[in-house]
């Protein structure tokens, strides 16, 4: 059943969304609307828009918009159902009846229950005469009884139905089963185990939901970690292993490490700020997580050549979104559960002091890129200097500009002025890069030429203006909304997405309801509520909104009476002649 929408002006009442985009954004005034850096992109410069008074946000730099409720959706990750539900908790509402268990919420909810007595059912294995050999491995890891517990690890046996038969024993389907990955599905139709004698770590979210599992093989059998693939409450790509409870200890820091195994091991060596991807390459969705709980990120990789890259690609992620970055060598080759472990009562000293030592990120570019060439060949300086000052040109402050300009020009004998300028000269090469790209930038956004939810303005442009027009109009001015209701049925609209918002708008006017984005947004994908946000903020308030309503529906009327190419094409010359006069009447 769909939600109320008394309920859904309840909601919108309680969280205004100034209020609720500021526990995410740091938000300033600008004139009528609030502004500050995206949460869902990087930016240096705001161009994220907050209207309190139609109730909506929207980011000029990457489209994404709407209302309270798709802000949520965005920024925690939600589905519709999930967002109201944390909006009505944060405002202290109970959810209608008829709407808690509806869809996909309802199998959400039962995926959890699932991963929940999943993760219960691995952690008593562990304790059982088949999971000793799984315990044993955890304690030579040196984990402790508590570690083992605060981490939810367990042990699959090596049966491939024992925890298919436990689920179904407590009423979970074959579906259910398969749908939270527990289970994969045999060519004969029946479900069997996805893990197998593999050492099991819960994977937590923010909430406390059990979303996932990763499992360790204890063998030379491939691949050594099987994880739990996409499912409607998991995404690899927006998870981080353990920031539940890193997120409490962060102070402005956290590590980012690459294995459960070392996330565990520095927690437990009092390292609890520590977090790792989950089988995957950072994104820039985890940046964007981890940006909300530090300024600083520590990247403590392995030191082999792989490491190395990922360590590269993670720099250029965390840069982009504007953090503060440190890169951690531990020596010899090892992984930080492995120093840690060597060094017994002295690991977590010794951990702090390459803590305390490690470099930021500039530095360990310039060191990796200092290895590929030969310095004491005129050719390779000249190519790693070349490289270097690529580098650099992307520091915005000065004052380091100048310190490692320094330090490059006395490591390789080269005037301080010399490197200056080849940074400089590279500076500039991308200035005007920057500038051809944002003049692309602005002509396929005016001609639409780009536009992916409504595909068709390019090949109507005027009359999508106007129907976007008309689009603000009725959100902005609901006495005007009744006008233009009266005098401009759907079939009018040329693109198939306006009608379709025209469509949605005017049943919610008709059923005595408001023409707002918290009412309607639950209609359309956070796409399309981004390009509903971009046509009210694109669109100052009109001082004459009848004056402007009829002005949009003359230009649409005349749109319609138009002949396609198509038409023209197998039209006679009178038809032809008939319409040329139409126009000309028009014009008069």
């Amino acid at each position: 059943m769909p939600i109320p929408e008394e309920f859904i002006q309840e909601l919108k009442s309680r969280n205004d969304i100034v209020d609720v985009v500021a526990a995410y954004v740091n938000l300033k005034r600008s004139g009528r609307n609030m502004v500050g850096l995206c949460p869902f992109h990087n930016e240096k410069t705001p161009s994220f828009n907050v209207s309190r008074e139609n109730e909506f946000f929207y980011c000029f730099g990457c489209g994404a918009g709407g209302d309270v409720i798709t802000f949520i959706k965005k920024a925690e990750n939600l589905d519709y159902i999930d967002a109201v539900k944390f909006l009505a908790q944060r405002a202290g509402m109970s959810m209608p009846e008829d709407s808690r268990d509806s869809g996909l919420a309802h199998l959400k909810n039962r995926i959890y229950e699932a991963n929940r007595e999943a993760a219960r059912f691995y952690h008593k294995q562990l304790y059982t005469p088949e999971g000793k050999q799984a315990l044993d491995y955890l304690r030579k890891r040196n984990l402790s009884e508590k570690t083992i517990i605060h981490f939810g690890l367990g042990y699959s046996p090596p049966s491939r139905f024992e925890l298919v038969n436990h689920l179904k024993s407590k009423g979970f389907t074959n579906q259910e089963i398969i749908q939270a990955n527990l289970a994969n599905l045999s060519k004969k139709g029946y479900p069997f185990d996805r893990f197998s004698d593999r050492v099991m770590f819960p994977i937590i979210d923010l909430r406390g939901n059990v979303i996932a599992f990763g499992g360790r093989i204890m063998s030379d059998i491939k691949p050594k970690y099987l994880n739990t693939s996409d499912t409607p409450v998991f995404n690899k790509s927006r998870n981080l292993f353990a920031l539940q409870f890193a997120k409490n200890k962060a102070k402005g820091q956290l590590i980012l490490v690459e294995g459960y195994m070392d996330v565990i091991a520095l927690h437990q060596a009092g390292f609890e700020n520590t977090v790792a991807t989950l089988g995957t390459s950072l994104t820039q969705e985890q940046a964007l997580i981890i940006k909300r709980y530090c300024d600083e990120v520590v990247i403590c990789y392995d030191a082999d050549e792989a490491g190395q890259k990922a360590t590269s690609r993670a720099i250029a992620i965390l840069r982009g979104v504007d953090l503060h970055i440190r890169v951690l060598r531990v020596p010899d080759g090892k992984d930080p559960d492995e120093y840690i472990k060597n060094h017994g009562e002295q690991g977590a000293a010794r951990f702090r002091m390459l803590l305390d030592k490690s470099s930021n990120d500039i530095q360990f570019r310039l060191d990796s890129l200092k290895k590929q060439y030969h310095l004491e060949l005129s050719d390779q300086r000249v190519e790693y200097l070349t490289e270097a000052v690529k580098v650099l040109a992307q520091l915005d402050s000065s004052i380091e500009q100048d310190v490692y300009l320094s330090e490059l020009s006395n490591e390789l004998n080269v005037e301080k002025q010399a490197v200056k300028m080849q940074m400089q000269k590279y500076q500039k090469r991308q200035f005007r890069d920057a500038r051809k790209k944002e003049q692309r930038d602005i002509y396929d956004a005016m001609t639409a030429k780009n536009d992916k939810i409504n595909s068709e303005k390019f090949y109507n442009l005027r009359a999508a203006n106007a129907e976007e027009g008309l689009i603000s109009l009725i959100m902005k001015n609901p006495d005007t909304a009744k006008q233009i209701f009266r005098q401009l049925s759907p079939g009018q609209f040329m693109t198939s997405f306006n009608r379709k918002v025209y469509e949605i708008l005017k049943k919610h006017s008709e059923s005595g309801g408001e023409c707002t984005m918290t009412c309607i947004s639950g209609e359309f994908s956070n796409e399309e509520t981004g390009s509903i946000a971009r046509i009210l903020a694109s669109r100052p308030r009109e001082n004459d909104p009848g004056r402007a309503a009829e002005e949009y529906i003359r230009i649409l009327t005349e749109e319609n009476e138009k002949m396609t190419p198509e038409q023209i094409a197998q039209a006679d010359t009178q038809t032809i002649m008939e319409q040329l006069r139409k126009l000309k009447e028009k014009k008069k």
